[in-house]
């Protein structure tokens, strides 16, 4: 069987695009939150709808869109995302691999690079006008800092986004299953260290389970995560057995209507 349509690059840019443009004060995530975000949705415990699981999207926060939004944008995203939702889940099924979509490192180099030849060309203006330019103001220390390890820098957006889903759907992270609480903490190691015990898990897990280049931290998320995907499976596609408080009705027991009529001669006639 093939995997279900995914999109391309350039509808990854695409869908990129339409969710940037989401209604103000909305914050909706981007491409690679969004990607981690559905991932995290398909290995919960349960099968969750798309009714539930796609107003998220739009507002990290979880507000609302607005009653009035163009309605082709809306149904241009949803059909983008559910492309790639359906593809993950396929992947993830048939393949038990899939391809996340992080943050392109070399192409942050290459800008960096860029930008240093370009200050290079400009140092002597810079220094010209470095007198008509206003002291540095202080630096906010509530204000974001970028990690410095590349590896979580490439990182962070995709687990942050499959953190989302797990908040905003909490049912994986209710799970009392030490495996579970395992393959979580190595995706998390991603995400900054919050609390002591969330410091010395970190600590422990590049003890013993050291991430020694970006390809290979991706392949370790991408297996954690198909990891936790069969280890909910059971749970998913459970289906409760409906027990009878009563025996089964007979063909040849007298009608539940109280006709006197057999069964199969009343409402059980076909």
């Amino acid at each position: 069987m093939s995997i279900a349509h995914d999109l391309s690059d350039a509808e990854f840019d695409e869908l990129d695009e339409l969710l940037a443009i989401t209604p103000e004060p909305l914050e909706p995530l981007d491409a690679s939150m969004l990607d981690g975000y559905l991932a995290g949705v398909l290995v919960q415990p349960r099968l969750i709808p798309i009714e539930e699981w796609l107003p998220p999207i739009f507002d990290y926060e979880g507000r609302d869109l607005p009653d009035d939004v163009d309605p082709a944008w809306l149904a241009r995203i949803r059909s983008l995302v559910e492309r790639r939702f359906a593809s993950l889940n396929q992947s993830m099924l048939e393949q038990g691999w899939f391809y996340p979509v992080v943050l392109d490192l070399d192409a942050d180099e290459v800008d960096a690079d860029d930008t240093e030849t370009k200050g290079e060309e400009t140092a002597e203006v810079s220094a010209e006008t470095t007198a008509e330019t206003p002291a540095d103001e202080p630096v906010d220390p509530d204000a974001p800092q970028l990690p410095e390890d590349p590896i979580t820098r490439a990182l962070l957006p995709w687990v942050g986004g499959f953190e989302y889903a797990a908040v905003t759907f909490p049912d994986l992270h209710e799970q009392a299953d030490d495996n579970i609480n395992a393959l979580l903490a190595r995706l998390y190691r991603h995400l900054p260290a919050e609390t002591p015990e969330e410091v010395e898990i970190v600590e422990l897990l590049d003890q013993e389970h050291p991430l020694k280049n970006i390809d290979e931290a991706i392949e370790d998320l991408i297996v954690t995560v198909v990891d936790l995907q069969e280890a909910t499976e059971q749970q998913r596609y459970h289906v409760e057995q409906v027990r009878r408080d009563a025996p089964k009705l007979g063909r040849n027991d007298p009608c539940h209507c109280g006709s006197g009529k057999k069964f199969k001669n009343c409402h059980g006639a076909t």
